[in-house]
């Protein structure tokens, strides 16, 4: 599997973060995403999740169906191990604070940021606009970390309802969280490539995304 990595200028040490990527690839927008988490201070690795199926796939917004053979051949237990390599990757760097690591995952992404909050023992973890999430929610008493939900009102991929489901069910099992909806944005507010982008909500979203990071990675 390969991986993008993103270093902090400096020296001395940093929490790490995994990066995951929505179901385009680990593309432009994700490998700059890595950057600007770079330059607020942190370890950054973000796994291509399509590896079994693809070497550094990458596909156009416009295209999903290039994208739709890899991102259904992905299965639970694969993208786990991929999850488990990044955070030993990490736990292996000199200037990575083992214990403060966290995940942020954009759609696909959000998804497996979810699972990986399960599966891995974070400080931390978000997800933007994390469409498949209904089918972890047996994983939600596993949750490490407080969780960090976006979500786009006008979302045409995600209703509202499954929203609703998704924090239902964290509460239930007693699990901390934060859920933000975004009333005025759509879905993959987040990406300026796509013609969904919203830049308020971008902005919006990103500055809590690192106070949360800084909260609980710092």
């Amino acid at each position: 599997m390969e991986a993008y990595i993103a270093m902090p200028e400096g020296e001395g040490t940093f929490p790490g973060i995994i990066l995951l990527q929505e179901a385009f690839g680990v593309n432009n927008h994700i490998r700059d995403v890595a950057a600007r988490i770079a330059r607020e201070g942190y370890v950054v690795v973000a796994p291509e999740l399509f590896h079994r199926t693809a070497q550094r796939f990458e596909s156009a917004y416009d295209n999903m169906a290039t994208a739709m053979p890899h991102y259904h051949a992905i299965t639970q237990e694969g993208v786990t191990a991929d999850l488990q390599t990044a955070y030993d990757w990490l736990q292996q760097q000199p200037n990575v604070v083992r214990e403060k690591i966290g995940s942020i995952g954009f759609c696909l992404g959000g998804r497996i940021s979810f699972l990986a909050n399960a599966v891995l023992p974070l400080s931390g973890a978000v997800s933007y606009y994390g469409g498949g999430i209904p089918a972890l929610l047996g994983e939600a008493g596993k949750l490490h970390a407080p969780h960090l939900f976006f979500w786009g009102g006008q979302d045409t991929h995600i209703p509202q309802q499954q929203v609703q489901n998704i924090i239902e069910a964290v509460q239930a099992a007693g699990k901390d969280y934060i859920n933000v909806v975004l009333s005025y944005a759509g879905h993959g507010f987040n990406c300026d490539a796509r013609s969904s982008y919203n830049p308020d909500a971008a902005k919006e979203a990103w500055a809590m995304t690192l106070a949360y990071f800084e909260n609980k990675l710092k």
